[in-house]
């Protein structure tokens, strides 16, 4: 599915720009901002981190010590999660996501994407296999299809085959600069999206696989700020 889109984090939020989903911050984007989006024409996307805990988050103090893992790397501030505890009785991790896409469902966000779903092939700091990590994703997508919002899936390309059936669209990042984009068409074969970004890639040399593909193409800045060049 071809849908022009854009992905902002940083800097004053441009929506002049032309696209028709917008994906922005679901903590540091207003009802209001979305309610606006709308009315412009725009369907909008809410980010959180599903698989991280961030120090900076307003509901950081809802997790506890005994779901948190190793730091991630180059990110400050940010440690993995343990995802198996969303099966749990009493689960922290499951109230605190829980909330979250709560969160995004009341501001009015038409769809949730949850970063960091790959921590079975990171460090994590704890014992996440890869049949862990497709609980957890499936759980998400279908805690996100319960407050009616469409689900993305982040990344975690080993997973498409047994995860395209759960999510609605698929983010991917830099496919193209690790030769993994292939790994993606399962999503397009099904007749969903497939958003991809690449950062240091020329656009020259991604866009032409990537249209032929199907895929929706950008160029970013790591800072996610405003700038965008859209393969056409």
């Amino acid at each position: 599915m071809r849908t022009a889109w854009q992905i902002q984090f940083s800097g004053v939020l441009d929506t002049t720009v032309d696209a028709t989903l917008f994906e922005v911050d679901g903590f540091d984007t207003t009802a209001a901002a979305v309610t606006a989006m709308h009315a412009a024409g725009k369907r909008v996307a809410c980010y959180i981190s599903a698989g991280t805990y961030e120090n900076w988050r307003p509901d950081a103090t809802s997790y506890t010590p005994q779901i948190l893992g190793n730091n991630l790397a180059d990110w400050p501030g940010e440690r993995w999660v343990d995802g198996r505890d969303v099966t749990r009785p009493q689960s922290v991790l499951a109230t605190v996501l829980r909330a979250r896409i709560a969160m995004c469902a009341a501001k009015g966000f038409d769809a949730i994407d949850f970063d960091n779903v790959d921590g079975y092939t990171n460090n994590p700091g704890f014992p996440f296999t890869a049949a862990d990590q497709l609980v957890f994703n499936r759980w998400l997508a279908s805690e996100a299809h319960a407050q009616l919002l469409s689900a993305a899936l982040k990344n975690d390309i080993a997973q498409v085959p047994q995860l395209v059936g759960s999510f609605d669209w698929a983010v991917n990042e830099q496919c193209h600069q690790y030769n993994e984009c292939d790994a993606m068409l399962p999503f397009v074969t099904a007749g969903k999206a497939v958003m991809q970004i690449e950062y240091s890639a020329v656009v020259t040399s991604f866009c032409p696989p990537a249209n032929a593909r199907n895929f929706n193409a950008i160029k970013k800045n790591l800072s996610l700020n405003a700038y965008r060049v859209a393969c056409r």
